[in-house]
C-alpha cells in the first residue's frame, strides 16, 4: 500500500473506492468514449443515433456507455416520443458540472495535439462574443493560479 494513504495504489476495478477524488472521478468518466459522450452532450446531443454517428463508437459501446452515465446521474435518459418509445438523453447538474474539465480537455489538446487544420472547436463567451480560453483564477483576488501558483494540502489519514 501507497504509504501516502489517500493515493493507495488499488486495481482498476476498485478505483471508485478509492479515498483519491481523481480515482473516484475517472471511475465515472475515465473512459475514452465516456468522455466523448459527454462533450457530444455538452454540445446538445441528445438522441442515441446522434451519439453513435457523432462519435463512431459502436451501438453497443454507445448503448453500455450511456447507460452507465445515467446510472452515476450525469446524464438523465427521457421519453421524449411514446409511440414507438423513444428516449433522449439529458446532462444533469452533475454532467454540466463537468463543462470546465471538458473545456480544459480541449484547451490542451489545441495546444499539445493540435490539428494541421487549426483548432476544430472554438469557445465564445455569448455576453461579448470573444473567443475563450479558459484559465483557473483564485476566486477570492482573481489572480492566475497555474500549477505554481497553488499549494495541494493532502489530508492524510491518521493511523
Amino acid at each position: 500500500m501507497n504509504v501516502k494513504g489517500y493515493a493507495a495504489v488499488v486495481r482498476w476495478s476498485d478505483v471508485g473506492e478509492a479515498r483519491c477524488s481523481v480515482a473516484r472521478a475517472l471511475a465515472v468518466v475515465g473512459d475514452r468514449w465516456t468522455m466523448l459522450l459527454v462533450r457530444e452532450a455538452l454540445l446538445g446531443t441528445r438522441r442515441f443515433e446522434d451519439f453513435q454517428a457523432n462519435t463512431g463508437a459502436s451501438r453497443a459501446l454507445v448503448a453500455e456507455r450511456l447507460r452507465s452515465l445515467v446510472d452515476e446521474g450525469v446524464l438523465d435518459r427521457v421519453r421524449y416520443q411514446e409511440r414507438p418509445e423513444r428516449f433522449e438523453y439529458r446532462l444533469t447538474e452533475k454532467g454540466r458540472d463537468l463543462y470546465p474539465v471538458l473545456a480544459a480537455l480541449l484547451t490542451w489538446g489545441d495546444r499539445w495535439t493540435p490539428s494541421p487544420e487549426g483548432p476544430p472547436v472554438r469557445l465564445l463567451h455569448r455576453p461579448c462574443g470573444h473567443t475563450i480560453h479558459p484559465e483557473l483564477a483564485c476566486p477570492d483576488c482573481g489572480a492566475p493560479a497555474g500549477v505554481r501558483d497553488v499549494l495541494a494540502l493532502v489530508d492524510r489519514p491518521t493511523t
